[in-house]
């Protein structure tokens, strides 16, 4: 773009219209591009600083995992390109300038040109400064990993099995592995399904999106449909599977809320002692939880895209395992905290979800053991036992 405004700038000079261009002067326009190539660089460094602090920060604060959400926030990374763009901008225009490649008309044009880069680059410094001031604050992290993980959780709640058919416990044929080791993060269900209908097979998945695999955990059982044992297709397989030494949000939603239950218990911790912060997640996990819950209600039926392909479901128990588990171990002695959850699991048992009044059923006992085991006094006990009683008597 630096490269086509310079042209552009000097076509302007072969146009009949542009005789009736203002003079500029050479001098002053020296002076602005000189100005801005020297300028552009420092705060495009200045820039880079800024945002390393803001994302070291952020992992300090609350957890390394969720880095890659912040470091992919894409106003700082827009504002940073734009100081690089101008830079360059301001270099090739002083070179053509210099050069004698325009002539009058073409250097009213690339002053305008000039003016329109420098308001740029000050509209996108104007809205970097703005969220650079939040960018490494625990709240604006908190903020980017609930929306990551409700954007999972809405996705799951649609298509629980990702468009497959059920798995059945039964499910039998030969086991089909993986030499790597690491993270399930994605899979390619087109391709598996159009390999199925190819190979006239039917092809079960043993994991999900965010399952640790080894080179003896079987990725997929095939069945041959005319009763082979053999498989014609392990490689192309075993290809559609994306493996990576970490987990990822977009596929995977048990990960953000396990992201968000570390952020907690990093707050519950005693070199940290913020219980307000893990208040605030328990009522993110709820928020989170409740619409996926009426997301699921509203698509009752998932509609089989890959029928030739059977996938596992996500198991609810292990969803709250992931959100709650550690918060109620790690904040059973503070009262405020083991109160909320209870009211938490209230909360979430009064939706119209059998699964959810279920799951918060069992958890609130196993956090009432927690608190029972760790609270000093008594009478906080007998707080959490109110709370948690509201829960048993719904659940009968």
């Amino acid at each position: 773009m630096s490269f086509a405004a310079v042209l552009i700038a000097g076509f302007a000079d072969g146009l009949a219209l542009a005789q009736n261009f203002p003079e500029i002067s050479p001098q002053s326009l020296e002076t602005v591009l000189s100005i801005m190539s020297s300028s552009m660089l420092v705060i495009a460094m200045f820039a880079v600083g800024a945002m390393l602090s803001a994302y070291a920060s952020a992992s300090n604060s609350a957890t390394p995992r969720a880095f890659p959400l912040v470091v992919s926030d894409y106003v700082s990374q827009n504002a940073l390109s734009t100081f690089i763009g101008a830079f360059i901008f301001s270099i090739v225009g002083l070179i053509a300038h210099l050069n004698g490649f325009y002539e009058s008309s073409g250097k009213f044009v690339l002053f305008v040109i000039t003016l329109c880069v420098f308001a740029i680059v000050v509209l996108a410094f104007v809205r970097w400064v703005d969220r650079i001031a939040r960018l490494g604050r625990l709240g604006y992290t908190i903020d980017k990993v609930e929306s990551a993980t409700d954007a999972a959780l809405q996705s799951w709640a649609e298509l629980p099995r990702m468009g497959a058919s059920r798995l059945t416990d039964s499910a039998s044929g030969s086991e089909i592995g993986t030499g790597r080791i690491g993270y399930v993060q994605n899979i390619d269900l087109v391709k598996l399904q159009r390999l199925a209908e190819q190979f006239e097979c039917r092809i079960d998945i043993c994991t999900r999106p965010g399952t640790f695999v080894t080179p003896d955990s079987p990725l997929v059982r095939v069945t041959n449909d005319s009763g082979a044992d053999d498989c014609s297709c392990t490689d192309e397989i075993v290809a559609a599977f994306v493996i990576g030494g970490e987990r990822t949000f977009e596929s995977d939603p048990r990960f953000g809320l396990l992201v968000m239950s570390e952020i907690a218990s990093r707050a519950l911790s005693p070199a940290v002692n913020d219980p307000g912060t893990a208040i605030d997640i328990i009522g993110s996990l709820v928020r989170l939880l409740a619409r996926w819950s009426r997301t699921r209600s509203d698509n009752d039926s998932e509609q089989i895209e890959f029928d030739r392909v059977a996938m596992p479901e996500i198991k609810i128990n292990d969803v709250f395992d992931d959100a709650f588990s550690a918060i109620a171990r790690d904040g059973a002695a503070t009262v405020e905290v083991a109160i909320r959850l209870q009211k938490a699991y209230l909360a979430l048992s009064n939706l119209a979800d059998s699964t959810l009044k279920d799951a918060s059923i069992e958890n609130s006992q196993l956090a009432m053991r927690y608190a029972e085991k760790s609270l000093v006094l008594e009478e906080e006990a007998d707080k959490v036992r109110s709370v948690a009683r509201k829960l048993v008597d719904t659940g009968k």
